[in-house]
């Protein structure tokens, strides 16, 4: 299938860990003909991501975003704009997670930085370059969920919900002007968000999907492609779910 990507522009947030979902659906857009900004925190993996994706022979650039900071996250969309003119698609899957623990250990500092990457990083972002979809009547934002009920990842699971609902909410406000606004929930897997989960924890969980396994960047990426893409045309707020359990 022809997802019609190519020529795309597309920021992917989350995209410098080597081991995460957002290094995968960087190369995989690439490979899909989109010009890819690799942007993260981590700037040295930013940079290596958008190595990779030069190395293949697709057009790539890295920037460095701490999405829980606005006057950070406007200047590197100022940037992006400023190089390569526009912003076709957001891939708004930069997140993180305080310490495997449970409600009554965590303190407000874990809260703030899991609500505040995990959902007004989101937010920052979404907003920052909604104005340039807006006047081109034309954009993709897919935002990522997940981990809700699963034990001592409350905080982190209560910000995704808030993604859950800011989805609804803002594809129904400007998908008139074009814009398409859904999300994906990948399944568990081994990535830098769960680098110091146990292993019990690990396999307990691959034990309990369909599949027998976790989720891995391979199985995300080609979804958020497809959501990103002009075939996605008339599905709005909506989430695919990857988890099986």
């Amino acid at each position: 299938m022809d997802l019609r990507l190519n020529g795309k522009i597309a920021l992917v947030t989350g995209a410098g860990s080597q081991s995460g979902y957002g290094r995968k659906i960087a190369l995989f857009l690439a490979n899909e003909g989109c010009v890819v900004v690799a942007a993260d925190i981590n700037e040295d993996g930013a940079n290596q991501t958008a190595a990779e994706i030069q190395g293949l022979g697709s057009q790539a650039m890295a920037i460095r975003i701490d999405v829980t900071k606005r006057h950070e996250v406007d200047r590197a969309v100022r940037e992006i704009l400023e190089r390569l003119g526009r912003i076709d698609i957001l891939v708004n899957n930069a997140g993180t997670s305080s310490r495997l623990r449970p409600f009554l250990e965590m303190t407000p500092s874990d809260w703030e930085l899991d609500i505040g990457v995990n959902l007004v990083g989101q937010m920052n972002v979404a907003q920052a370059v909604l104005p340039g979809m807006l006047s081109r009547k034309y954009g993709r934002i897919i935002n990522t969920s997940g981990g809700q009920g699963i034990p001592n990842i409350s905080i982190y699971g209560a910000a995704k919900a808030g993604v859950e609902a800011f989805t609804h909410a803002l594809a129904m406000e400007v998908g008139h002007a074009g814009v398409v606004v859904n999300g994906v929930g990948p399944g568990l897997g081994k990535t830098g968000l769960t680098a110091n989960a146990p292993s019990e924890f690990l396999e307990a969980h691959a034990r309990g999907t369909a599949f027998g396994r976790l989720c891995t960047p391979e199985d995300v990426a080609p979804v958020v492609a497809f959501l990103a893409s002009d075939v996605c045309s008339y599905m709005a707020g909506q989430f695919i779910t990857l988890s099986t359990s």
